[in-house]
């Protein structure tokens, strides 16, 4: 099928892979909607319809057949481990096991040297490495007594074993098979079953003999309209304002300041890309029914559970914590239900140890190109640092009940946006540019002032900012933060509603759609 999209890829200057990838995540539109036609009372069905679609992305259209049966491998693997092992080191060894495969993959893929242009096996299998670590624990929860889970846990819990079919349906989801949405599997049962669509609401405002509300493919499309938008902007101005740009002579013949503006225009265009990936896949997940959450207050209906980034919050953000919160956010729920709070001993808050390894695991499911560990390591202070001045600073310039803002809330929210995009772009540059090299050059023609920030802040907190403003917020009667209540990471300490509200990691940049080189 080469020749259906070789001329494409000529004409935009894109690789054949690229526009593979990008009409597949299209052609799961019209899908989706063949999807939901398939009654619900046929469960079986809308398994095989998943199955037959990841079938067809990968045989003719991507020719990733060996990625297919590896892919396999680790679902089938991941299934009868789940089912016979009762003991409590089952979700651990899943974990090993489908993240020892992944790893694999990444040193293949690094000795190869295979671009960012190139589709294989990786992409769909760290969204399959999230789907089927978090099944296992979720198995493991349905076999543990109530009272010693959270309220994820408890809502996610397993309790009846799926069938095989069932399970490769799951695996196989086809709008988020090849670059996400990772789901999980009650939501995937939930889904089939069409169970979110039991609400009288819903039901009043479904068509005739459907389930699903109507504004379903409103905002659907509108999803995609988006995706290409991006996408449009990372094909006609991405070649050239990258983060690479930084290491080319034009860069560094710019003054520092000039340097440190440029990149942050530079920043944009480098997440297009990512904003295209997965504002198109959230579409197509929507058109299947994935993502109802309600309805606002003129009745529409909303659809923003599938979502894995919200743009404006990342371009826009009031703080370096809501950036973060809205930047892959599939993979910091992940990450918080898999790794940050299963590695934390019974009956104990989260902590360093926890934050430091659920770092650790973020930077090598990406990959071991020392990019990813910078990104990751710088991420690990940028957190700590935004946390200490969230907690001691804001609480100062926030109104009291009834009086009006002086205006200083105002100017450090100001502050916090153009702190907080400008500390990304510098701690994500590595992720994008793979090798330590080309990052120490990159920081050192920005002067470094991302660890200036950061490195001041954390020494300006340590040597006696952090008693200074807390004997202020004594003075004015605000009442400190209990202590312990928040971790390095910027998550709660409990794992409770509040913990999972507050939870930050790292930014993810996944390598699901892989960076550029």
């Amino acid at each position: 099928m080469d020749a259906l999209f070789a001329p494409l890829a000529d004409l935009v200057g894109a690789s054949v892979d690229q526009i593979k990838l990008i009409s597949c995540l299209l052609i799961a539109y019209p899908l989706g909607s063949l999807f939901v036609r398939i009654p619900s009372s046929s469960p079986a069905l809308r398994h095989l319809f998943s199955i037959t679609v990841a079938l067809f992305f990968f045989f003719p259209v991507l020719k990733l057949y060996s990625a297919f049966f590896q892919l396999l491998a680790s679902i089938i693997g991941t299934y009868f481990i789940a089912r016979f092992d009762h003991s409590p080191r089952m979700p651990w060894i899943v974990f090993v096991f489908v993240m020892g495969h992944l790893t694999i993959n990444h040193v293949i893929r690094a000795i190869y040297g295979l671009s960012y242009e190139t589709m294989e096996v990786t992409g769909p299998q760290m969204v399959l490495t999230m789907k089927l670590t978090t099944f296992a624990w979720n198995v493991w929860d349905g076999r543990r007594p109530t009272d010693d889970l959270d309220k994820w846990q408890t809502s996610k819990r397993i309790t009846q074993y799926p069938s095989l079919l069932e399970f490769l349906g799951y695996s196989f989801y086809f709008p988020g098979i090849l670059v996400g949405p990772y789901l999980d599997f009650p939501e995937y049962r939930d889904l089939v079953g069409e169970v979110m669509f039991e609400d009288p609401q819903a039901k009043a405002k479904a068509k005739a003999g459907r389930k699903l509300p109507v504004g379903r493919k409103r905002v659907a499309y509108f999803k995609m309209l988006m995706g290409l938008v991006y996408l449009g902007l990372f094909v006609v101005f991405g070649g050239k304002l990258n983060y690479a740009t930084a290491l080319t002579p034009y860069f560094a013949s710019k003054p520092l300041v000039m340097r440190i503006i440029l990149f942050q225009v530079y920043g944009f265009f480098e997440r297009s890309k990512y904003y295209a990936i997965w504002t198109l896949t959230e579409g197509a997940s929507i058109l299947t029914g994935l993502g109802f959450t309600g309805f606002n207050a003129q009745g529409q209906s909303q659809w923003e559970g599938a979502a894995n980034v919200k743009v404006m919050e990342i371009e826009f953000p009031s703080n370096f914590k809501v950036l973060l919160d809205s930047w892959n956010m599939k993979t910091n729920v992940w990450l918080r239900e898999c790794v940050y709070k299963r590695v934390t001993p019974k009956g104990k808050k989260p902590g360093f140890r926890s934050s430091m390894i659920t770092f650790f695991t973020s930077a090598f499911w990406h990959g071991i190109a020392s990019g990813y560990y910078l990104t990751f390591l710088m991420g690990g202070f940028i957190t700590t640092a935004a946390r200490l001045a969230r907690t001691n600073i804001r609480p100062l310039l926030l109104p009291k009940p009834g009086e009006k803002s002086s205006g200083l809330k105002e100017f450090y929210d100001l502050l916090g946006t153009v702190l907080s995009t400008a500390i990304l772009n510098y701690a994500a540059s590595p992720f994008m540019l793979l090798t330590a090299s080309s990052s120490i050059t990159t920081w050192s023609r920005l002067g470094y002032y991302g660890h200036v920030i950061i490195g001041g802040g954390l020494v300006f907190f340590y040597a006696g900012g952090t008693g200074y403003f807390r004997r202020l917020q004594a003075r004015r009667g605000i009442v400190a933060p209990v202590r312990g209540a928040t971790t390095p990471s910027g998550g709660s300490g409990a794992n409770t509603p509040t913990a999972e509200k507050n939870f930050t990691m790292p930014p993810s940049l996944d390598k699901i759609v892989p960076s550029q080189k």
